[in-house]
């Protein structure tokens, strides 16, 4: 079995995570609990495509952040915060989207 954490997401996050930013780490503000430093990959605009109609497309963007599951004291929620120090904002997590290897996506909104 192929141990996912230490094998590629850690090393993923160590070379694209925000932690090798020199404004610091991300803070995770879960509800009703303290924050605490988690690193991540960010991407302030994610582009994901919507097909409305099999004729027609829809794409968006918004901020998410990859992160692994592992990292978390609990698992992250909708309507937890995450502040990353190198956009300098502070972000509303509006869904979380697990995969099946340990990795998740928060998808984010301004606040």
């Amino acid at each position: 079995m192929i141990d996912w954490d230490s094998l590629v997401l850690g090393p993923l996050e160590n070379i694209f995570g925000e932690a090798q930013h020199p404004a610091g780490p991300i803070m995770f503000y879960p509800v009703g609990r303290s924050a605490y430093p988690i690193d991540g990959v960010f991407d302030s605009a994610y582009r994901e495509v919507e097909l409305i109609d099999p004729m027609v497309d829809s794409n968006s963007t918004q901020p998410v952040l990859g992160v692994r599951l592992s990292i978390f004291r609990d698992e992250p929620a909708q309507d937890d915060e995450v502040y990353i120090p190198s956009s300098g904002k502070r972000y509303l997590v509006k869904d979380v989207r697990p995969d099946s290897h340990g990795w998740a996506k928060l998808m984010l909104g301004e606040m």
